[in-house]
């Protein structure tokens, strides 16, 4: 389950980051969610 805990940890990362990115503009954070 390599994949799945890699995935975890990135999530994580992207969420700390992403509200930061978010403060700044949204347009970034909706660009960085890959979903």
């Amino acid at each position: 389950d390599l994949p799945g805990v890699r995935y975890h940890i990135v999530r994580g990362t992207l969420d700390a980051v992403g509200v930061k990115d978010r403060k700044k503009g949204r347009s970034k954070y909706g660009v960085k969610k890959p979903k």
